[in-house]
């Protein structure tokens, strides 16, 4: 009896062994299968809301609004410059002066051209009046039957010459006058007043020196430029897919490099209607030129000095928004399998949710400079996988991830 129960007692303790290998055996197994589930590690981040900015950067120059090249309206020797470079001027202050000694000559010559004919005209009018006189005459010696037909005519005809002539010498005098009208011009236009308030921001020639007037295909000789400094602008050239996002009006920050340690606050003021003509036509994308009108620059800013500007195009307060890394674009899951997939892909963002994501597909507002904001799709405190871009392109719905810490909190650390 003793060896009957002993051998259900070894019997037993083997079961109890064999119970828990097994056991031991289960978890193990359970633990490599979990471990075998892909898992990938992503950076992950939750939705906060932000105040956001959408910014277009373009660059330019700065420029003055008035800005006037005095170019030559008519050829001649410039015998005297009465200002420099640089040089503070007044409407209506004298600039230069060109030779006019041929415009003085041709102006003389038209006066005494008219007095010649004015003195033509008097002998003319005296002519006219003497045939029209005998023309009275003979038309009575006429009707008196006195005289013949011929001699009649004859008289008519001289009284109607005596009057063409007149008439001739009263057109040569308008002739000449208007000659002398343009003499007269010319020579106006060899002396240059300043027509603005301003700078002279550039003298380009020297006493001596020829002054040509431009043709269709030669420009004429810019003599120099004036430039009223009270009224600053910046120039931009704006790429045409970010053009329709600028309006008259918003705001701006310029950034001149001549100044890197300050930023001058300015408004759109003006939008270019139609693309800036290259030089050296290409299938490139097209520019389009905006006015940035400065408020308050500084005192020594120039025109011609390269600068930068941050158009901003819209202005949002605490608004939910995301990184712009976290967003993706997914073909759209059809229940039916075998029909076609003509739909444009949607755009989301994968959602974390127990150490799984899920993609839930988003609907965007303004872009700031690296986040963006989501309308709908998402709440506040979620978090949504930012990256690196190589995860982003494995995950599907229900993957396990391993979230890591950003590069900068490592670094912080």
């Amino acid at each position: 009896m003793k060896e009957k129960k002993g051998f259900f007692k070894r019997r037993k303790k083997a079961l109890i062994i064999f119970a828990v290998i097994l056991i031991i055996g289960i978890i193990i197994i359970s633990n490599l299968r979990s471990k075998r589930e892909k898992t990938v590690k992503v950076t992950v981040e939750k939705v906060e809301k932000q105040d956001l900015e959408s910014i277009i950067s373009a660059s330019g120059e700065v420029k003055p609004k008035k800005n006037v090249n005095i170019s030559a309206q008519i050829p001649g020797r410039i015998i005297k410059i009465g200002v420099d470079e640089g040089q503070n001027v007044k409407a209506g202050d004298f600039l230069l002066k060109l030779d006019a000694i041929q415009y003085e000559a041709n102006a003389n010559r038209d006066r005494a051209l008219i007095n010649s004919f004015k003195a033509s005209l008097i002998k003319a009018k005296a002519r006219s009046k003497k045939d029209g006189s005998y023309y009275e005459r003979q038309k009575k010696l006429w009707e008196e039957m006195l005289i013949s037909r011929e001699q009649l005519e004859a008289a008519n005809a001289q009284d109607e010459i005596s009057k063409a002539d007149q008439e001739s010498i009263l057109y040569q005098i308008k002739q000449a006058e208007a000659s002398l009208q343009n003499t007269l011009d010319h020579l106006s236009k060899t002396v240059y007043n300043s027509p603005i308030d301003g700078i002279i921001t550039s003298l380009r020639i020297e006493e001596g020196e020829i002054a040509l007037v431009g043709t269709m295909n030669n420009p004429g000789t810019v003599l120099m430029t004036i430039a009223d400094l009270s009224v600053m602008e910046v120039e931009v050239e704006v790429d045409e897919t970010d053009v329709i996002g600028v309006k008259i009006g918003q705001l701006s920050e310029v950034k001149v490099d001549a100044f890197p340690d300050q930023t001058i606050n300015g408004k759109v003021t003006e939008i270019g209607s139609s693309a800036l003509q290259k030089t050296i036509a290409s299938e490139e994308s097209k520019d389009f030129k905006v006015i940035i009108t400065l408020e308050n620059p500084p005192e020594d800013l120039k025109p011609g000095l390269s600068a930068s500007a941050d158009i901003i195009t819209a202005d949002k307060k605490d608004v939910l928004a995301i990184p712009i890394s976290a967003l993706v674009l997914r073909e759209k899951e059809d229940v039916d399998k075998n029909k076609k997939k003509n739909e444009e892909p949607e755009e989301g963002v994968y959602i974390v949710e127990n150490s799984r994501v899920k993609f839930y597909p988003v609907k965007k507002g303004i872009m700031g400079e690296m986040m963006i904001e989501i309308v709908s799709g998402l709440e506040e405190g979620q978090e949504v996988v930012v990256g690196p871009y190589s995860a982003l392109r494995q995950l599907k719905d229900g993957l396990l991830i391993k979230p890591e810490e950003k590069e900068e909190n490592k670094e912080a650390d």
